[in-house]
C-alpha cells in the first residue's frame, strides 16, 4: 500500500549511512522518487536529517539555509587526511592543552569568518568534486566561504578528548571548525564523533529512526506547522492568482505562506516592489 507522502519527515540518522542511503530507503518505503534531504551528514555523523517528500522537495533550499546545532567530540594527538577518525592517519603524537586555553579559543570562534572547505568534501572546483582531487592526489586550491559560529560551548574535557556544542550557519563544516581550533591551539587532533542535534525548529528528540518509519511509527509534518513565517488566508480571486503564479503587489511581509483554509497554496517572497512565487504546493 502506497503511503501518504506529501510532507516533511525528520530522521535521526545512524552511523554508517550516507544521507543518500537514507533518501533511497525512504524512496522505497513511500514508493516515490521525489525525495530529498536538506543538509548532508557524513557517514560518521548521526542526528537530524530533514527529508522532503514529493511536493515538499521544492522546500529544500529554504530548509537548507536555516541554522544547525551540533555536538562534536575531538580526539587529540591524531591527525587524519579526512579531518575525522575514519580517515587515514597522517600523524600521531602526545599533545597537551589546558581547559582554560581551550575555552578561550572556542569563544574566539563565536564570530563570522572565512572557513576553508575540507579536501574530502563534495564541493566542486572547476567542475570536479574536491574528494576526487584528493583521491587522485592532485593539487587544488581549497575554496573558502563565509560562515558564522553563533554559539559554541565546551561540554566535556579530558586529557585526550573534548566535546563541544555549537550553533552554526548554513555551509559550516564542523571538521574544518575543529581543524581551525586545533591549529590555533598548535596541537593535532581529529573529529571522532558528530551529532546534529537540531536544524532550525527540527530537534533530535522529535526525530525518527529508519526502523521507526519502517514500522509506521512516524508523523509527517506540514510546512505551516514548522516554518515561522506569516500566514495569509486567501479568497477565490487571490487563490486563482496564486495557482497561476501571478506576481503580487501589496503590503506583505518579506515572505508569506498563503493558505486556503488548512491547505497550503504557495510561499511568496518579496522581489523588489512585488511578491514573487518561491514555492507552489
Amino acid at each position: 500500500m502506497k503511503l501518504e507522502s506529501n510532507g516533511l519527515l525528520v530522521i535521526n540518522k545512524d552511523k554508517g549511512y550516507t544521507s543518500r542511503d537514507v533518501v533511497n530507503v525512504i524512496s522505497k518505503l513511500f514508493e516515490t522518487k521525489k525525495v530529498g534531504h536538506t543538509g548532508t551528514l557524513d557517514p560518521l555523523a548521526r542526528g537530524v536529517l530533514v527529508i522532503c517528500l514529493n511536493r515538499y522537495t521544492k522546500l529544500n533550499e529554504i530548509l537548507t539555509s536555516i541554522e544547525k546545532e551540533y555536538v562534536a567530540e575531538v580526539t587529540l594527538g591524531i591527525k587524519t587526511d579526512t579531518l575525522d577518525i575514519e580517515g587515514n592517519i597522517l600523524e600521531k603524537k602526545k599533545v597537551y592543552i589546558t581547559k582554560d586555553d581551550l575555552i578561550k579559543t572556542l569563544k574566539k570562534y563565536e564570530t563570522t569568518y572565512e572557513q576553508e572547505v575540507p579536501i574530502y568534501s563534495a564541493v566542486k572546483v572547476n567542475g570536479k568534486k574536491l574528494y576526487e582531487y584528493a583521491r587522485s592526489d592532485e593539487k587544488v586550491v581549497l575554496p573558502k566561504k563565509s560562515v558564522t559560529i553563533k554559539k559554541i560551548e565546551l561540554l566535556a574535557f579530558s586529557e585526550n578528548k573534548f566535546t563541544f556544542k555549537c550553533l552554526v550557519s548554513k555551509g559550516t563544516y564542523i571538521r574544518s571548525l575543529i581543524r581551525d581550533i586545533l591549529n590555533d591551539l598548535k596541537v593535532i587532533g581529529t573529529m571522532s564523533d558528530l551529532i546534529r542535534t537540531r536544524q532550525g525548529v527540527f530537534d533530535i528528540k522529535d526525530a525518527y529512526s529508519l526502523e521507526d518509519v519502517e514500522k509506521g511509527n512516524y508523523k509527517l509534518l506540514k510546512i505551516k506547522d514548522v516554518l515561522d513565517i506569516p500566514k495569509v488566508m486567501v479568497d477565490k480571486t487571490l487563490k486563482f492568482k496564486l495557482l497561476n503564479g501571478v506576481r503580487l503587489k501589496g503590503n506583505y511581509p518579506d515572505r508569506v505562506l498563503f493558505l486556503d483554509n488548512d491547505e497550503e497554496i504557495a510561499i511568496y517572497k518579496k522581489d523588489g516592489d512585488v511578491m514573487k512565487m518561491e514555492v507552489k504546493f
